[in-house]
């Protein structure tokens, strides 16, 4: 099966787009508004884009009815606030997260609607979940507004970046060496359609071929820690 997304129709029942791109990390993302409101949304579309300095990238896509297509509150929280957190979702939060992921209104409050806690963040004016083992907190640098098929439609994408100015990881997910306990994280991916994974096993492999020092910083080492060619 082949097809052109630009001028042909798919021939499956189900489009294969988001789903041949899987897992995707969730970006669990909390906002505040002007109005002091917590707002709390998923989003699928979310990855890092840098480590120095450390930078997050969101893209979201108009939201609302056929016939009121609007910007999103987390992309008008952000820009209005200048910052957002990044909390990472483990199986055991799927619920809470999905119940994040319904249309609220911007006058309400996604952490009451789903029973989570909130903690204060140390440098931006967002909440973190408490709940969450992971969290970033963010300054807003930029966005990119890409246009959609239609002009201002659903189509239209509102790409953020963000600077990573604190993180924040729980302390019983840290392994002796170092390393993040992936097996008790338990992180959860988003596949297409309906369809979600669970991060339960991972293996390690290395880069024949590459020096001790850029394996090092690879694995991100601190630079002191760096190995020798």
């Amino acid at each position: 099966m082949h097809y052109s997304p630009v001028n042909e129709t798919c021939p499956l029942s189900l489009n294969p787009f988001k789903a041949c791109g899987a897992p995707r990390p969730i970006g669990w993302i909390s906002t505040v508004s002007r109005e002091g409101v917590d707002n709390l949304a998923p989003f699928s579309q979310f990855q890092n884009l840098s480590y120095d300095p450390p930078m997050v990238m969101i893209a979201v896509n108009q939201g609302g009815d056929e016939d009121a297509v609007r910007r999103k509150d987390t992309v008008n929280n952000i820009e209005s606030m200048g910052c957002f957190v990044y909390n990472a979702v483990p199986c055991e939060l799927k619920d809470a997260m999905n119940i994040t992921a319904s249309g609220f209104g911007p006058q309400e409050d996604e952490f009451e609607k789903a029973g989570l806690h909130k903690a204060d963040s140390v440098r931006v004016a967002a909440k973190r979940v408490a709940e969450s083992p992971i969290q970033f907190e963010c300054e807003y640098m930029q966005t990119i507004r890409i246009p959609g098929r239609t002009a201002g439609g659903k189509g239209t994408v509102d790409m953020i970046i963000g600077r990573v100015v604190e993180i924040h990881v729980s302390d019983e997910i840290i392994l002796p060496d170092g390393k993040l306990d992936y097996k008790k994280l338990r992180l959860l991916g988003r596949a297409g359609y309906w369809d979600y994974s669970v991060m339960e096993d991972t293996f390690s492999m290395r880069v024949p071929g590459v020096s001790a020092a850029r394996m090092a910083a690879m694995e991100g080492r601190r630079p002191n820690e760096n190995g020798r060619d």
